[in-house]
C-alpha cells in the first residue's frame, strides 16, 4: 500500500472524527507538528473543523497551544510568501 503524504487526512476521519477529546487534541498535536507550507492552509482548516468538535470550554482551552501555533506558522508563511511574490514582480 502506497504511503500517504505528510500532512494528509482522508475524507474518512473528517466525517468521522476522533472518537474521544483526548483523540481530537491528540490529532491537533500531530497536525501542529507535522504541517509544511504546502499543507498549512488544509491543515488549518481541518484544525478548525476539530476544534468545533470539542464540547467543553475546557477542552477547547486544552488545543488552544496548538491553535496558536498554527495561525502563527500560518501567518509567518503567508507573509513570507507575499515578499517573495512582491521581489519576483518587481524584477520582471
Amino acid at each position: 500500500m502506497a504511503k500517504t503524504p505528510d500532512g494528509f487526512v482522508s475524507l474518512k476521519s473528517l466525517k468521522q472524527g476522533p472518537s474521544s477529546p483526548r483523540d481530537t487534541i491528540a490529532l491537533l498535536r500531530r497536525i501542529y507538528f507535522t504541517t509544511k507550507k504546502e499543507t498549512i492552509e488544509h491543515d488549518f482548516a481541518h484544525a478548525i473543523e476539530l476544534l468545533k468538535s470539542l464540547e467543553t470550554e475546557e477542552e477547547r482551552e486544552r488545543a488552544t497551544a496548538y491553535m496558536h501555533g498554527l495561525s502563527e506558522l500560518r501567518k509567518e508563511w503567508r507573509a513570507r510568501k507575499n515578499v517573495q511574490s512582491r521581489k519576483g514582480h518587481r524584477s520582471k
